[in-house]
């Protein structure tokens, strides 16, 4: 990840506009704040929420509240409580989420598509 073009700066989540996004079922709500080439966003999801894709492009997601639960697409599946992230590149491993409570996460991408899901 090459980062560049970006100052020091502060960031209040709680004045950035959210944004709503529908899974297949249940809600994502984005607070997203894009730096040159990275997006960051903090991501609170409803629970009941299950991603309406699988998706391949590389993430870092920290777990800040609840529990998110991501599947592989290999059939593996994993418990992110609060504390705990993953990491995963462009393409290594079709993956979606889903929730049974309400969970809040911190995730980032470097583009070479980033405003996309």
């Amino acid at each position: 990840m090459d980062m560049k073009n970006i100052p020091f700066g502060l960031s209040d989540w709680s004045q950035i506009e959210p944004t709503q996004h529908a899974g297949e079922t249940g809600t994502a709500t984005w607070r997203t704040q894009q730096f040159d080439n990275i997006r960051v966003r903090m991501v609170e999801y409803s629970p009941g929420y299950l991603a309406d894709h699988w998706c391949t492009k590389g993430h870092i997601l920290l777990c800040l509240e609840g529990e998110l639960h991501t599947e592989l697409a290999g059939g593996r599946k994993f418990v992110l409580t609060p504390g705990i992230s993953y990491q995963v590149a462009d393409h290594a491993e079709p993956h979606r989420s889903f929730t049974l409570t309400l969970a809040r996460v911190y995730t980032n991408r470097a583009p070479s598509d980033a405003l996309q899901i």
